[in-house]
């Protein structure tokens, strides 16, 4: 399927994150899990847009990128206006359905278009897991968790909250051995 616009504007916003984290600007976690959820919802969406029950993804989709944009626009004016003018530009160019940030496509099972400044770890799991949990965890840990497939997540954050989150996951493959286990 062809890019959203909402996709571009997900990775404009993903750029602006990591820019302000460079900068030093503090970035409260409810914005990384909006930013997440949206990019989680867009996915969704994307699997089977003509389904009536992915319709209401798109509401979601814009609440959870406003929020974030709003949010992220906010910390960005502590940078001066210029900083914010060119950050509005890349965001309006987005939303009118240019590409702002060029994904690439493959059919490779390497995960591409990783946004930049965030490490990436991909898991292949025997089971699936808890989405909640998983949520939970990726909110606690300031990280991104998108569910690939039932049994992939690919985690995007800082090197360090990965790790903080990969260790919160080990649970999860204990669990998996218990069950496995005669």
């Amino acid at each position: 399927m062809s890019e959203l616009p909402a996709e571009q504007t997900w990775l404009v916003l993903v750029e602006l994150l990591t820019d302000l984290r460079k900068k030093g600007i503090e970035v409260p976690k409810e914005i990384t899990k909006n930013i997440q959820m949206a990019k989680t919802t867009i996915n969704f969406y994307k699997v089977d847009p003509t389904d009536p029950q992915r319709q209401g993804a798109v509401k979601q989709i814009n609440e959870f990128l406003t929020s974030a944009q709003n949010s992220l626009m906010e910390l960005a004016e502590e940078l001066g206006s210029e900083y914010t003018k060119e950050w509005l530009d890349k965001l309006l160019r987005a939303s009118r359905g240019e590409v702002v940030y060029p994904q690439k496509k493959t059919d490779s099972k390497f995960v591409v278009g990783a946004p930049s400044g965030f490490s990436m770890v991909r898991m292949n799991l025997k089971g699936p897991l808890s989405e909640d949990r998983v949520q939970e965890i990726a909110e606690y840990e300031n990280v991104i968790i998108e569910f690939e497939e039932d049994h992939l997540l690919v985690i995007y954050g800082d090197k360090e909250n990965i790790i903080k989150s990969l260790q919160e996951l080990s649970s999860f493959f204990k669990e998996q051995l218990d069950e496995d286990e005669p």
